[in-house]
């Protein structure tokens, strides 16, 4: 995950297989940013401690601590972008402790991400919400197993925060280092909420950054059914607040979610969009271009809060809240309905459909997806709201269900130069693309671009394969 000479080791060097061989608190900053803490009271767990070394002289220790009976705790640590967040997780499946430090009032402040902004409030907090989540687990570093952290895709700045505070902890405690997928995390975190769910299954991965149809066949073996062309439906809906005036302190979506309850859905007429498209994409710009113009078009003014709004106006913003909402899901119920036929073509044995991320969490938007799945004959699963949005118990479980396979890096330096060069993914595809979902105009954005997850655990294997002959 990290070399001090670049493009040196192997893009699979992370994804190593068995080798043969709710409280609140407040923190006060120097810079008296006020970040708030939210953190999970702990379950009761059984200690374990363990250090997986990947030398043929250990194999068959490793497959001891890698036994599905053996109790694994893994900490894992979430800053792909605006949340700084910390999690315990064990291998039974208890959330020992979780605690996320919000930058709801630095979104409010900058009308959405800043990332600079918001790599000093990571950095600000790293240390404390780590910390605090250990102790909320009562436990100390050497009662890990292992070390989780998300290292793409999100803001460079960010994730950086994030894998330097995992590899210091990994290296200070010689712990094995797990590198996880942001979108996959979101994705498996279901198998925690629901133990029953086996693979394969659908997934729709829906915030303020992706939106991503996925058919999941096994851990890291993921196909992309579809995935936004240009915007992703969580910013279609913080854009949406921000030209409404609403509070964005408690962020765009459930803002927007809240207002439409009061307001007409089919009083302004947006195109769904992408009609004409016979795939799984997605594309938001343009709804939220026609929103925009309906909001110039009544002249609402975005300065004027929605507390100081007359009643017409009032009723105007709502009207328009619930015009786009309805049409933003309907575009995504339309793919996700093609998508499940298609999936159910390459797998015949799906009987689920996970939805996760941020915007997962609107009630809006599960029910009206509840709809599509039992017309399709699937069951729908989602996350409770707090495991939705960013969190590190997501982290944590996806790093444990790799980590069980012999995916892992091994204990990173213990004294690591500040300069050490970091693997950070931004730009880190899931899956493999489904020829039918391709896109031409998504395509031309593929520069800088990270080998997807799927490609790269299929070289491992291939790889491991080859070397056992």
């Amino acid at each position: 995950m990290v070399s001090l000479l670049p493009n040196l080791s192997s893009p699979i060097s992370r994804l190593r297989l068995l080798w043969r061989p709710s409280i609140h608190l407040t923190f006060k900053a120097t810079s008296k940013l006020q970040l708030n803490y939210k953190a999970v009271k702990p379950q009761l767990f059984k200690s374990f401690s363990a250090y997986c070394s990947t030398s043929a002289s250990n194999v068959q220790t490793q497959n001891q601590i890698l036994g599905e009976n053996e109790n694994l705790v893994v900490l894992g640590i979430e800053t792909s972008c605006d949340d700084t967040a910390a999690a315990v997780v064990n291998s039974n499946g208890e959330i020992l402790s979780q605690v996320i430090s919000s930058q709801a009032e630095l979104l409010a402040r900058y009308g959405g991400v800043a990332p600079k902004m918001a790599e000093e409030a990571h950095a600000l907090v790293i240390d404390q919400v780590v910390q605090e989540a250990l102790d909320k687990a009562n436990l100390t570093e050497k009662d890990l197993t292992a070390v989780a952290v998300t290292i793409g895709p999100g803001l460079s700045l960010c994730l950086r925060i994030g894998v330097r505070k995992a590899r210091s902890v990994a290296g200070s405690h010689n712990l094995p280092l797990v590198g996880v997928h942001h979108m996959e995390a979101h994705t498996l975190v279901a198998r925690l909420v629901d133990r029953e769910l086996q693979f394969p299954f659908m997934a729709l991965l829906v915030s303020g950054g992706h939106n991503l149809l996925i058919l999941a066949r096994d851990l890291g073996d993921y196909i992309q059914l579809g995935t936004t062309i240009d915007d992703a439906i969580g910013e279609a809906y913080d854009k949406t607040a921000k030209w409404l005036g609403l509070d964005l302190r408690k962020s765009g979506g459930p803002a927007v979610e809240e207002l439409a309850q009061e307001g007409d859905a089919k009083s302004v007429k947006f195109k769904v969009p992408m009609k004409q498209h016979k795939d799984c994409n997605f594309s938001y710009a343009g709804l939220k271009t026609q929103v925009r113009l309906a909001i110039e078009a009544k002249r609402i003014n975005a300065e004027i809060s929605l507390a100081e709004a007359s009643d017409e106006e009032r009723q105007a913003r709502a009207d328009i809240a619930a015009s786009f909402q309805r049409v933003a899901v309907l575009h995504l119920e339309e793919k996700c309905e093609r998508a499940i036929e298609w999936g159910l073509n390459i797998e015949p044995s799906i009987n689920h459909l996970v939805v996760s991320g941020g915007v997962a969490s609107n009630k809006y938007v599960r029910a009206r997806l509840d709809e599509v799945v039992k017309r399709k004959g699937l069951k729908l699963v989602c996350p409770p709201p707090s495991l939705c949005t960013d969190n590190g118990v997501m982290v944590a479980w996806t790093g444990l269900e790799h980590f069980r396979l012999g995916r892992f890096d091994p204990p990173p330096p213990a004294n690591e130069p500040e300069n050490a060069v970091l693997d950070l993914r931004p730009r880190w595809p899931l899956g493999e693309e489904y020829a039918e979902g391709k896109s031409e105009a998504r395509s031309m954005r593929t520069a800088r671009m990270h080998p997807s997850l799927t490609s790269l655990i299929k070289a491992s294997i291939k790889q491991e394969s080859q070397s056992a002959i």
